[in-house]
């Protein structure tokens, strides 16, 4: 309400009664969270954004909060499994319905869970679920795992203060500073879960999808000008993996080289305990790269471009290399095999183990109850005193302000 309205006559206090106050600080959280429906929870392969989930319910139920996860296949967390599809639907990857009817799935069971047991808080890990935030008259955490391209910048923009986004790291959050962020919380993983292994065989690792942004074309350029046998490891489904593949991958395939294709959970770890380095030659702005932690968890250095979160994931020189240009990869795939294994993964427990992402997203959630609650509250406020001044307007009773009160 703006000094323009506000009368000059004296004011009596405004009741707050129905105003609801901010949860205590300790108090256990109702947590809803909502992943993607393409994966199970963790992913048995391919699916860095279900890992993260996964962790992440694991590390909020250890810390004490009751979580219900709404997802799509078969039950693999510590927190209550509430499945909103029949089955996970990889296939559908990409395509515009399964946002449309996963959003709308679990539109309705938040819904429920709201009206049936309470909710402090929702975290919605999925592109469309954001919209469903009006009608649930819930706090609503959002991460945003990809990029903050043009369009998703306007599309962030467009949800406005309602929902609080997490950002993945903090050149993400950099790339956006407008958006509505509440905190930014680094992806995780749960260090005793990856096999360290000192010894290294003699080849270097490409781990990720087959696209032109992580570029694994760069990744074969270099390891044959270092005489280092390169596996590739990754998903190649998507119709602009697959054209990529053609042109860029297969042509420069040579005897030394291994084509895995997508490795599963062991499979995965096994490739990247054994591995000299991950080879990480990304051409664009990477918000995170779970791969790297999960590299270095494992005792294996990072060999990169420097790009998106690189140079805050690895510490140049002790977990890894960074290089700015591709013709600088070759010398650094020999040099990597004097970095020490154990301080990898002495790097990824201090800054990237699941107790930090537990309490991050914690303290996020506390965040966004209590600028909710204060939104909430003073319009409340702001209303009441509006229809009060209003009443007294028209010849209702006097306002007396509370500080002269006799």
């Amino acid at each position: 309400m703006s000094s323009a309205h506000r009368p000059a006559w004296p004011v009596r206090p405004v009741s707050k009664a129905g105003v609801r106050s901010i949860p205590e600080a300790g108090r256990p959280l109702r947590v809803a969270l909502v992943a993607p429906p393409y994966f199970d929870v963790p992913p048995r392969a391919y699916g860095g954004v279900e890992a993260v989930v996964a962790d992440l319910a694991d590390a909020l139920v250890a810390r004490g909060h009751a979580v219900t996860l709404l997802g799509a296949g078969r039950p693999g967390t510590k927190a209550r499994f509430v499945p909103v599809w029949d089955r996970t639907v990889p296939e559908l990857l990409g395509e515009p319905y399964p946002e449309v009817m996963h959003a709308i799935a679990v539109r309705r069971a938040v819904e429920r869970l709201a009206r049936t047991e309470g909710l402090d808080v929702v975290h919605d890990h999925t592109l469309a679920g954001p919209l469903n935030v009006p009608a649930y008259g819930v706090p609503t955490v959002v991460t945003v795992h990809g990029p903050v391209v043009p369009d998703m910048e306007r599309y962030y923009q467009h949800l406005g203060s309602d929902v609080h986004l997490v950002a993945i790291s903090n050149r993400q959050r950099e790339l956006a500073p407008e958006l509505n962020w509440v905190a930014t919380v680094h992806n995780a993983v749960r260090v005793a879960d990856w096999p360290f292994q000192a010894d290294k065989d003699d080849y270097a690792l490409f781990l990720g999808r087959f696209h032109p942004d992580k570029a694994p074309h760069l990744a074969l350029e270099a390891a044959h000008a270092a005489g280092l046998r390169l596996v590739l490891a990754g998903k190649c489904a998507e119709p602009v993996e697959k054209e990529y593949f053609e042109r860029e991958v297969r042509p420069r395939l040579t005897e030394s080289d291994h084509v895995f294709g997508v490795a599963d959970a062991q499979q995965k770890r096994q490739l990247l305990a054994s591995a000299r380095c991950l080879l990480f030659p990304i051409r664009w702005e990477e918000p995170f790269g779970m791969v790297m932690i999960e590299a270095m968890a494992c005792g294996t250095p990072v060999v990169a471009l420097r790009s998106g979160a690189v140079p805050e994931v690895v510490v140049d020189g002790v977990t890894g290399l960074v290089r700015d240009d591709p013709a600088e990869l070759p010398a650094a795939l020999t040099e990597v095999a004097e970095l020490d294994p154990a301080a990898c993964r002495a790097h990824v427990a201090e800054h990237f183990d699941v107790d930090g992402l537990g309490a991050g997203y914690e303290a996020a959630y506390r965040r966004a109850i209590e600028l909710s609650a204060l939104r909430r509250d003073y319009a409340a406020l702001d209303s009441a005193l509006d229809r009060a001044y209003d009443r007294a307007g028209d010849g209702g009773p006097t306002l007396q302000a509370s500080g002269d009160r006799p």
